[in-house]
């Protein structure tokens, strides 16, 4: 005999029964591309994906003959659980060159930049304890965060002039190394998503002065989110001259993935560099980061690291998807142009914005300005205080009729 439905006791634990299996952002995408089926012109700022004027993926064809060159035989057996051995020098090398922070790193395969994440902070915090992320951050760190017992906490992301706000980071780290003895610090820059904001020079040394300085009273890792870091303005690689400052005080952390700078969202193919000067503490990292790995998915995708690691490593093979990857960037580079002129144009509220997918016009009722624009055809994306806006998915020629709608939104809102 069976229980009813009304008796039988959960078989969820209660941390997982009430959470939700909807992301917001595919589902608005969702309702922009059914109703462009319908035949209405739809304005679709929402996915976080490089697309061509015509709306299709863009991808770039070194990377499928990279792929199609890939030994059947190695690419169908299992990689080794830390990650292939050419990968990662490869990612090291991208990052660092061969110079003394490459000679100081280890690294660790994972699914993307979110398993890179999800590796920084189960084994750089306790569970209980939070990391500490700027207020404007991709929503996953707070799933990760949740999923792992960890947490998330925030600092005021800008000043009133729209600058980086040390000053408030400043203030956040030192509790949080008071109240936890250790911190992990979540900087999405270049190309911060959501906002599109890069550090300049200017606050990459307030950010390194205030990182030493905490690091001397109690573990700190800073982990630079370089996921969009290919997509940034002019300059924006020299984030690791600043962020070499801290190695040897505290610990660096890179996520690095394939998914935007090679176009390749589906590989699922990513790494954590960690950076240390000293080798016995490198050990233990490398150890305990593989030690996470068999923990979770146990190996990475072995064909993608196989011809990710080619393409970084063979001069001939780098330097064209360089090129493919070049030709991507002026294409956004053009909407960023646009957005820029007619947002100023209309006034419009936003941080200093040079390149990246992203880009948040602040907005004090965001739900109310976003459902205005969606009955006007145009999705982006409400988060609290602002309009995400994909611009990698939307063509320079929609970008005046994207601005008119977020300034009528943003009005209609008020």
């Amino acid at each position: 005999m069976t229980q009813s439905a009304a008796h039988t006791p959960p078989f969820l634990i209660e941390a997982a029964r009430s959470r939700s299996g909807d992301d917001p952002i595919f589902a608005l995408n969702a309702e922009a591309q059914r109703r462009a089926r319908t035949g209405e012109a739809v304005v679709n700022a929402t996915l976080g994906a490089l697309m061509d004027d015509q709306g299709k993926l863009a991808v770039m064809k070194s990377v499928f003959d990279a792929l199609a060159a890939v030994d059947p035989q190695r690419a169908a057996g299992y990689a080794p659980i830390v990650g292939e051995r050419g990968f990662l020098d490869a990612v090291v090398g991208d990052l660092f060159g061969a110079g003394e922070l490459a000679r100081h790193s280890v690294a660790a395969a994972t699914p993307g930049g979110t398993g890179a994440l999800h590796h920084a902070i189960v084994n750089f915090l306790e569970p209980g304890q939070a990391l500490l992320a700027p207020e404007y951050y991709w929503g996953p760190y707070k799933t990760l965060a949740d999923h792992t017992r960890r947490k998330v906490e925030t600092f005021r992301m800008f000043d009133g002039a729209r600058r980086f706000d040390s000053a408030a980071f400043e203030r956040a780290l030192e509790g949080q190394v008071r109240s936890q003895g250790r911190a992990l610090v979540l900087l999405n820059t270049p190309c911060n998503n959501p906002t599109g904001y890069s550090l300049d020079a200017a606050e990459w040394s307030e950010v390194t002065r205030i990182v030493r300085a905490a690091a001397r009273r109690a573990p700190v890792a800073l982990l630079v989110d370089h996921a969009y870091a290919k997509f940034g303005g002019p300059g924006a690689e020299r984030w690791v001259e600043h962020a070499a400052q801290i190695v040897g005080e505290a610990l660096l952390l890179v996520a690095w993935t394939a998914s935007k700078s090679f176009t390749q969202y589906g590989a699922r193919v990513g790494a954590l560099v960690a950076v240390h000067p000293d080798e016995t503490e490198r050990k233990r990292i490398d150890n305990a980061l593989a030690f996470s790995c068999r923990g979770t998915w146990s190996n990475c995708n072995h064909a993608g690291q196989l011809a990710i690691g080619k393409l970084l490593s063979d001069a001939t093979l780098r330097a064209r998807a360089d090129a493919e990857r070049e030709a991507l960037r002026k294409l956004l580079d053009e909407r960023v142009a646009a957005f820029n002129t007619a947002a100023h144009a209309a006034r419009l509220d936003y941080p200093r914005y040079e390149g990246g997918f992203f880009v948040s016009v602040f907005a004090p009722r965001p739900e109310a300005a976003a459902a205005h624009m969606r009955d006007a055809g145009v999705f982006v994306v409400p988060i609290p205080g602002a309009l995400r806006i994909a611009l990698c998915s939307t063509p320079a020629r929609d970008v005046p009729r994207l601005v008119q709608a977020l300034a009528a939104g943003l009005a209609a809102a008020n």
